[in-house]
């Protein structure tokens, strides 16, 4: 596959990562709160698919790792605002085996060999164990808002939240710049801003 291909995977999957942010932020600004909509959740199921692949792609497990821990996630939070009851039965089966129809098309590829992935001769072993635990810290930050969520029996965004997004963005941006993947970098310095300003909002609130 082509770089520009490629890269516009990327872009796309971070676009949409980006837009769920933007919307987040603005609707949060009107009401001078953190506020969390629906289209949040549905613009990060759609980014995450695009995100696994160009981690596939581009033979980088630990974007892999992240868009696979969290994608459920994502579902669960459109039911806790009753919304996911909403789509019809065919997009949420298509939702739902995603991951498994990509696993299993791995599996018949000969495709889905861990140290294949593991050793990737690119990348040294302390950049991926860098990797990894930057997308294992920006990942706990769904399963911490999903824990949250679930006791308050609604979809929130918690500090804790915010605070895990600004530690692992930093770290997967170091990642990037380490990795020179423009996709990491760019996404992730957008994202910082908005995760600094979500954290003034609701310490101004408290």
């Amino acid at each position: 596959m082509t770089n520009w291909l490629l890269y516009s995977i990327g872009f796309l999957a971070q676009l949409l990562f980006s837009s769920r942010l933007i919307i987040q932020w603005v609707l949060s600004e009107k009401k001078q709160s953190v506020v969390t909509p629906k289209l949040f959740w549905v613009l990060s199921l759609l980014a995450s698919i695009l995100l696994f692949i160009y981690g596939y792609l581009r033979n980088d497990f630990p974007i892999m790792l992240g868009q696979v821990l969290t994608y459920f996630i994502y579902i669960r939070n459109l039911q806790l605002q009753k919304e996911w009851q909403k789509l019809t039965a065919f997009f949420q089966v298509i939702i739902v085996i995603f991951p498994i129809g990509m696993i299993t098309y791995m599996l018949i590829n000969n495709n889905f060999d861990i140290k294949y992935l593991l050793l990737n001769k690119t990348v040294t072993n302390w950049l991926l164990l860098l990797g990894i635990f930057s997308q294992v810290i920006f990942t706990f930050r769904f399963i911490y808002q999903w824990l949250y969520s679930e006791k308050k029996k609604e979809s929130k965004l918690p500090l804790g939240f915010w605070v895990l997004s600004l530690i692992g963005a930093i770290l997967i941006l170091i990642y990037g710049f380490f990795r020179k993947d423009p996709v990491l970098i760019i996404a992730h310095l957008f994202g910082i801003i908005i995760y600094i300003r979500n954290i003034t909002l609701i310490k101004t609130v408290f």
